[in-house]
C-alpha cells in the first residue's frame, strides 16, 4: 500500500474517532463549529494529557498522549483564549473571550465547568502563582491584569499593564509576573517606538517596565527558564525607519527573541530567528525543555519551529564585548570585521548569530520548504506550544490538529499529526485569513500581512515609508476593519479602493506575484471581520458621559459629524485639517472611520497623538471646518468617551 495513502486513511479513521468521542461529551455538529482553530496547548502536570485551546470551536480538548486521541471536550460559554492547570491537575481554568469575559473552572476528570468568575474585556494568559492561591489574567482590551483570589475564587484587583496584554509568565519564585503587551503605545513620529514588559510584583502589586528594542511589535510569547534565570520573549523587530523599497535581509521585518534577565528584570539582548536569506516570519509561541538545554519558537508564518541551544545561546552573548575599545583591547576586533557580531549591540542586526546555536524544523509534508499546494495534510500556522521529554506539540491553528515532533529523532519528516477534527475544507474567507497569515506570499518569506497588520488585521502602531505615494513621508498603519467598505484606501487615497491596495501590497510590500484568487480571499476575509465592542461601552451601551459627548458630537456648530457621519463615521472624503506632518509636504487626507477607534492609537496620519484627548487638546482636531471653542474640558472628555465607545 501507498505509505501516503495509509497515512490519510490513518488521518481519516483518527478523525471520526474523535467525532464520537466528541458527541459522547455532548458537542452537537453545531457546537464544534466549521472549524476548531487550535491557539494553545498545555500539559498535564503528570504529562498524559494535552489540553488542547480550541479558539474557533470554542472549547478545550483532552487529548491522552498515549493514544493521540481526544477522551473529553469542555464546552466553553465563549470563544476560549487560553488553558492553566493547576499543580495536582484536577483544575483547570480557562479563559473566554468577550466584552465580559470569563474565567471558567473545569474538573480535569470530568470537564464538568463549576464556577465561571467575571473578568475583564477579552481576557488570556491565565496565570497561576507557584502556591496555586492566586490566578493572574491578562484583560487585552481593558489594558490591565486580574488579580484573582483562588480562594474565595473572587477577583480581587486590577493592575494596569500598557495596551493589550498578550501573554505572561511568572517567575519561578513567585514574586514577579511578566507580562507581554502585545503594541507599543509611543508617538508614532518619535525615534524610539516599541512595546514594553509589564512586570508585576506580585506582593505589592505595584509595576515596572522592560523597554524592549525600537521597532518592536507584536508581542505574542513568553516562558521562564527552568533554572529561573531568564524570560524569553518573541515578537517582530521592524525596520519601520526604512523606505519599504526591499526584503532582503530584513529590510522591513525581522523576527526576534529578546531575554531577559528575571532577577534585574531587564533586557540582555535580542536575537534574530531568521536566516540571511530566509526569514522565519510571525514567531507565536515560546517553550524550553525542562532542562532548559533547548528554547523552542514557533513561526506561524513559515510553518516551522526553532529549536535553540540555550547554553550555546548564552554563553555567545556573555563572551561578547560590550564596547568598540574593549572589543579592540581583547583581541576580537582586528579592524577587517572578522566578526560579524563584534559587541553586544551588534546582536540584533545579526542575521548569522544563531547560525549554529539553531536548527529550523519545517512542519512541511516531506520536511521542504514548499507552497500551500503541497501534496498531504495541511500544516499551517503553529502558535502555542508545550513540551513533554523530548516531545514538543505545537497548536496548528488552520489545519485543526496538533504537530508531533521528537527532538532526538532528526529524520521526524513528515511531521506527525495528532487531528483534532476532520481535515478542514476551507472556505473562500477561511483560505483569505490563512493567506493574511501565511509567509509563503512573501519573497523569501520574511513576513506575512499579519505583521504589519496583527490583531486581526489592525495595527502594529508604527508608521511605514510605503512607496506608493512618494518616499520620505512614512504615514502611521491603518486598521483594516471595514478597509473595503470605506474607499478610498491609504492615508491620501492612492489607492481607489481596498482591492487594488491588497494587489499593490502582494507586488510591493510582500514582492511576490500571485494567482488572482490569493487576492480574491484575503479581500473576503477583510469583508469579514467585524468590530470587536469597545471597552468603554457599559453592559453594551454608551455611558453617560458618552451619551453627553455624543450629543457634542452631533452639535451643528462643533461640527463633527461634518467629517464623520453615521454609520460609518467618515464622509469618505479628503480633507484639510491642519494635520500636515513634520516629514510630509502634504495637507489633505483621507477622513477615517471612527468604528473601533479606541483601538487604533497613535491617532493622525502620522501618529503623533498618542491619545485621543491630545487630538482635541494638543491637536486641535476639529478647529478647521467646526468650532471647539467653548467647550469646557468636561465636554471634551464626554466628547472623547463618545468617540472611543464607537
Amino acid at each position: 500500500m501507498n505509505p501516503r495513502r495509509l497515512f490519510l486513511d490513518l488521518r481519516i479513521i483518527t478523525a471520526s474517532m474523535m467525532l464520537a468521542v466528541a458527541g459522547i461529551a455532548g458537542l452537537s455538529a453545531a457546537e464544534t463549529g466549521q472549524y476548531l482553530g487550535p491557539i494553545d496547548v498545555v500539559a498535564s502536570p503528570d504529562q498524559s494529557t494535552l489540553y488542547v485551546v480550541q479558539y474557533d470551536g470554542q472549547r478545550v480538548d483532552a487529548v491522552d498522549v498515549q493514544e493521540g486521541q481526544i477522551v473529553r471536550s469542555i464546552v466553553c460559554p465563549a470563544a476560549p483564549t487560553g488553558v492553566a492547570v493547576s499543580a495536582d491537575g484536577d483544575w483547570l481554568y480557562i479563559t473566554c473571550e468577550g466584552p465580559a469575559g470569563v474565567v471558567c473552572i473545569a474538573r480535569s476528570e470530568t470537564g464538568e465547568i463549576v464556577q465561571q468568575i467575571a473578568v475583564g474585556h477579552t481576557p488570556g494568559a491565565p496565570v497561576l502563582s507557584p502556591d496555586g492561591s492566586r490566578l493572574y489574567v491578562s484583560n487585552r482590551f481593558n489594558n490591565d491584569v486580574s488579580v484573582i483570589d483562588l480562594g474565595s475564587k473572587e477577583e480581587v484587583q486590577r493592575v494596569p499593564a500598557i495596551r493589550e496584554p498578550f501573554a505572561a509568565a511568572i517567575s519561578k519564585d513567585g514574586a514577579s509576573l511578566f507580562v507581554c503587551n502585545m503594541l507599543p503605545n509611543d508617538p508614532a513620529d518619535s525615534y524610539d517606538v516599541a512595546a514594553e514588559i509589564t512586570v508585576i510584583d506580585t506582593e505589592s502589586l505595584t509595576t515596572s517596565n522592560i523597554r524592549l528594542l525600537n521597532g518592536s511589535s507584536s508581542v505574542f510569547g513568553i516562558c521562564i527558564s527552568p533554572d529561573g534565570k531568564y524570560a524569553y520573549v518573541t515578537h517582530i523587530l521592524s525596520r519601520y525607519q526604512m523606505p519599504t523599497t526591499q526584503l532582503e535581509r530584513g529590510w522591513m521585518n525581522t523576527n526576534a527573541l529578546s531575554i531577559l534577565d528575571v532577577a534585574e528584570k531587564s533586557l540582555i539582548n535580542t536575537v534574530l530567528l531568521d536566516d540571511i536569506d530566509l526569514g522565519a516570519s510571525n514567531p507565536w509561541g515560546v517553550a524550553t525543555t525542562a532542562d532548559g538545554k533547548t528554547i523552542l519558537v514557533t513561526h506561524a508564518g513559515t510553518h516551522e519551529v526553532s529549536a535553540i541551544d540555550a547554553e550555546g545561546l548564552h554563553e555567545k552573548l556573555a563572551g561578547l564585548p560590550k564596547t568598540m575599545e574593549e572589543a579592540k583591547a581583547t583581541g576580537r576586533f582586528d579592524g577587517r570585521g572578522t566578526y560579524s557580531s563584534i559587541t553586544v549591540a551588534d546582536v540584533p542586526n545579526d542575521l548569522a548569530f544563531l547560525v549554529d546555536l539553531r536548527r529550523r524544523i519545517t512542519l512541511r509534508p516531506g520536511g521542504h520548504w514548499g507552497t500551500l499546494n503541497d501534496d498531504g495534510p495541511l500544516i499551517n500556522s503553529p502558535r502555542g506550544l508545550d513540551v513533554i521529554g523530548t516531545t514538543f506539540y505545537a497548536a496548528l491553528y488552520f489545519s485543526d490538529a496538533l504537530a508531533v515532533v521528537d527532538l532526538e529523532d532528526r529524520a521526524h519528516y513528515p511531521v506527525t499529526l495528532i487531528p483534532l477534527g476532520p481535515e478542514p475544507e476551507l472556505t473562500l474567507v477561511r483560505r483569505g485569513q490563512m493567506f493574511f497569515h501565511d509567509a509563503d506570499l512573501c519573497f523569501q518569506k520574511w513576513q506575512s500581512c499579519a505583521s504589519c497588520h496583527p490583531g486581526e488585521a489592525r495595527i502594529d502602531a508604527l508608521n511605514w515609508d510605503l512607496l506608493n505615494d512618494g518616499i520620505g513621508n512614512p504615514k502611521n498603519n491603518k486598521s483594516l476593519l471595514l478597509a473595503h467598505q470605506t474607499p478610498p484606501s491609504m492615508s491620501l487615497g492612492v489607492r481607489a479602493n481596498a482591492e487594488e491596495a491588497v494587489r499593490a501590497g502582494i507586488r510591493h510590500i510582500q514582492f511576490m506575484v500571485r494567482p488572482e484568487e490569493d487576492a480574491v480571499a484575503i479581500d473576503e476575509y477583510l469583508k469579514s471581520l467585524t468590530p470587536v465592542p469597545s471597552p468603554y461601552l457599559v453592559d453594551g451601551q454608551l455611558s453617560a458621559a458618552a451619551l453627553r459627548g455624543k450629543a457634542i458630537f452631533f452639535d451643528d456648530e462643533v461640527g463633527c459629524a461634518r467629517c464623520h457621519p453615521e454609520p460609518l463615521y467618515t464622509d469618505l472624503q479628503m480633507h484639510n485639517v491642519g494635520s500636515r506632518g513634520k516629514y510630509g509636504s502634504e495637507t489633505s487626507f483621507v477622513t477615517p472611520t471612527l468604528i473601533e477607534v479606541w483601538r487604533t492609537a497613535p491617532y493622525m496620519h502620522d501618529g503623533r497623538w498618542v491619545t485621543m484627548k491630545e487630538v482635541f487638546t494638543e491637536g486641535r482636531h476639529g478647529a478647521i471646518g467646526g468650532s471647539l471653542e467653548g467647550l469646557t474640558e468636561q465636554d471634551i472628555d464626554d466628547l472623547v468617551e463618545f468617540v472611543l465607545s464607537l
